[in-house]
């Protein structure tokens, strides 16, 4: 009887190929594919995982490689009361994808109408019909089809009626934790950029636009950029003080960057994101900055006065100077 099968973990990837991209269905000729679905944000280490065995199967089977993947977020359209903060805009996830194995990124826009779509249906009209899947490999957490009622039983079930084989991925694990996009993402709510950014694979990152400001931290001699987000679905990280690369044209600055509502000093309850580059001095109003994240500093704090905080500023100054010396960064 043919089974479906179940994948163990193998963190290595084969050599890396030219991905090409894919948006027209209805024109898309191909030989045959082993494909995955999902969403794909951070692009982690599971992520990567999953990648790798579909690799493996496509060796072995004479397969071609691809990810269906989707923009928007599907919470993001849907009417749902969770809307997730992204760990990737759809350029920096592009960019991710392509460093990866893959021969296809197949990528079509989320909507209302494809969510109404039952499993067996887009089995059927997309993947079927329209993509020639020969093999599709299933993540250990997802599902697809209308209000995602239906698992991995009825996909192997559709399959058999399609001829596609289906299996399913075992959950990547790392320290003892399954990898996930929610997982990292509950890492920057709590300010673990470390763990966060090992668990991706790279430095969380967020890019921005230098604004005005109400110029406090000049005043108590530590000058900032305000960063003016250029996603502004991005996930940040918690309030605090972080140790930062930030790469402005062509150059890389060390600095210490603070995400918060200013306690110590009455200015407003909206939170800023702003950064003191370390021996620089000049105006870069209005310039595009990329903003890389090394490590949390101390969380937000309340001062008694302007002069403790100023002297707390100078000691978190030093203590990231240390931290990124100890990164070798």
């Amino acid at each position: 009887m043919d089974k479906c099968r179940l994948f163990s973990a193998n963190e290595k990837l084969v050599i890396r190929r030219k991905m090409e991209i894919i948006e027209d269905l209805n024109h898309f000729k191909n030989d045959g594919l082993i494909l995955t679905i999902g969403f794909f944000d951070g692009v982690h280490a599971g992520h990567r995982y999953l990648i790798n065995q579909m690799n493996e199967i496509a060796k072995r089977k004479n397969l071609k490689s691809a990810i269906l993947t989707f923009w928007p977020h599907p919470r993001l359209v849907l009417d749902e009361d969770y809307k997730p903060r992204l760990l990737n805009n759809i350029e920096e996830k592009q960019a991710l994808l392509a460093n990866l194995p893959l021969d296809y990124c197949i990528r079509i826009p989320f909507t209302k109408d494809l969510s109404n779509y039952f499993a067996s249906d887009f089995m059927r009209e997309i993947l079927k019909e329209k993509l020639n899947v020969k093999y599709l490999l299933i993540g250990y957490d997802h599902r697809f089809g209308k209000n995602r009622e239906e698992g991995f039983d009825d996909y192997c079930n559709y399959g058999k009626e399609l001829g596609i084989k289906v299996s399913q991925s075992e959950p990547y694990m790392e320290d003892g934790y399954t990898i996930s996009s929610s997982f990292i993402r509950n890492l920057l709510n709590v300010g673990d950029v470390r763990l966060a950014s090992k668990y991706l694979g790279y430095n969380f990152r967020i890019k921005g636009t230098v604004v005005e400001g109400y110029k406090l931290g000049r005043k108590l001699g530590y000058p900032t950029a305000n960063i003016h987000l250029v996603y502004d679905k991005k996930c940040v990280p918690n309030v605090g003080v972080y140790a930062v690369k930030v790469k402005l044209d062509d150059s890389v600055h060390e600095g210490m960057l603070y995400i918060g509502n200013r306690p110590t000093i009455a200015n407003g309850d909206d939170p800023s994101i702003e950064v003191n580059l370390f021996d620089f001095d000049r105006d870069i109003y209005g310039k595009n900055i990329e903003v890389v994240f090394i490590d949390r500093i101390r969380k937000q704090e309340k001062f008694p006065d302007t002069e403790s905080l100023k002297k707390q500023i100078g000691k978190d100054k030093e203590q990231t100077k240390k931290v990124l010396l100890s990164y070798g960064i």
